[in-house]
């Protein structure tokens, strides 16, 4: 049979899908007539299968039109398969150690066909709700966003090709300061200050900006969607998945989303604590990682520059930045920005996780209302405060030092 209109899969027709796919059919021996089959799609947005043979298995993702807890009232493109495979391919080739490789790309069917994570891996934000330390994780994404963030930069490359506006724009940057229907919070407990972040001015005037730097700004190719259900990990491995929402973007939207959620976890975590384990030491850990993520992103960052300063990269051309003195200066100042765009957007994403339409794990999986609203309000407090306060920090240890005091 051909496929050669778009229709979402079911298990049935994606037997059939395989069998006339020889780049997946090839994956599992040829053998279609033993496979295991689970639809494993918490996500909103698309059909996930994990597709296990005797001597194979891959995931097939499949993008559907709209949000699937919303329905066809909020359209989506499903074009986003499209550039979601782009972007595995090309993070994949820059930084293969860290992302799943694709066996298979269907643009009619919206349908990428990849390298199943298998288990121990579980989703990074499951393992920091259950408190596992990963003690190679802040090396793995560093160099995930080192790698990814600078070689599809003007630091790197000669011109660059042009972005499509974020998908996911209105989320981030609109609905938490507004009414809107689909906004919700821990109510009743947090409705002052769902109400104060709609009638705060400064911090209306601090994500306007962010929203234009978000779309009028092509740093690099972006992840688009970097939270902690982005990453999976085991304790020795990290993959980043589901770029369905990549675009030309500003770099600090990358690192921001992933310090951000890492900061979400560590303020759920007393919503975590029992008698057995209080998570005070696992709170530790989370700062550390927190700071060791921008620490050694800096350094693998600026290394990336420095080797490749007479290259190609067009940002800075050798003969007007032709002085040592010249050439650091340009370096820190752009680091500097990076850093406060990366605290303003991390700000921005607690933000909306909190107040706005699509919340997290971490806090929602806290039963007592009481207690889950009093750590997402000194979340909030903390998102706020960088949000309007993010060009006084220096480093990332006062950014450190700022979470403890809450």
């Amino acid at each position: 049979m051909a496929f050669t209109e778009f229709r979402p899969l079911d298990e049935k027709s994606l037997i059939e899908y395989i069998k006339a796919t020889p780049s997946l059919s090839s994956k599992l021996g040829d053998k279609s007539d033993d496979l295991t089959i689970k639809e494993v799609g918490d996500g909103n947005l698309n059909f996930v299968y994990i597709v296990i043979g005797a001597s194979g298995s891959f995931v097939i993702k499949q993008a559907l039109s709209y949000i699937r807890c919303i329905g066809e009232s909020w359209p989506l493109t499903k074009e986003r398969a499209y550039f979601e495979a782009l972007a595995l391919k090309e993070h994949g080739q820059l930084c293969p150690d860290h992302v799943p490789e694709v066996y298979h790309f269907d643009r009619t069917m919206s349908l990428i066909g990849m390298r199943y994570l298998e288990p121990p891996h579980i989703i990074l934000r499951k393992g920091l709700i259950a408190g596992v330390e990963y003690p190679l994780l802040s090396e793995h994404m560093s160099e995930y966003m080192a790698k990814t963030l600078f070689c599809t930069s003007l630091l790197y490359r000669t011109t660059t090709v042009h972005k499509r506006a974020g998908t996911l724009s209105r989320l981030s940057f609109s609905d938490p300061y507004k009414v809107s229907q689909y906004n919700h919070w821990t109510s009743p407990y947090l409705d002052r200050d769902a109400e104060a972040v709609r009638e705060d001015n400064t911090l209306k005037l601090e994500i306007a900006e962010l929203k234009s730097k978000f779309s009028e700004r092509t740093q690099a190719l972006v992840h688009g969607d970097l939270h902690t259900s982005s990453v999976m990990v085991t304790l020795d491995s990290t993959q980043v998945i589901d770029p369905e929402f990549a675009f030309y973007g500003p770099m600090g939207f990358d690192i921001g989303a992933y310090v951000g959620n890492l900061i979400l976890a560590f303020f759920a975590q007393e919503g975590h604590a029992d008698e057995g384990n209080d998570r005070m030491a696992y709170k530790e850990w989370i700062l550390r990682t927190i700071e060791e993520t921008w620490t050694l992103f800096y350094k693998k960052f600026t290394a990336l520059w420095h080797q490749h300063k007479d290259g190609s990269g067009e940002a800075y051309l050798p003969e007007i930045y032709n002085k040592p003195e010249l050439q650091k200066l340009v370096q820190e100042k752009y680091m500097e920005d990076l850093f406060h765009d990366t605290l303003g957007f991390g700000a921005a994403k607690m933000i909306r996780r909190i107040v706005g339409v699509a919340h997290v794990e971490d806090f929602e999986s806290i039963k007592d209302d009481v207690k889950r609203a009093a750590c997402e309000r000194r979340a909030l407090e903390v998102a706020k405060m960088l949000l309007k306060e993010r060009r006084n920090f220096r480093d990332i240890s006062g950014v450190v030092s700022a979470i403890r005091k809450v």
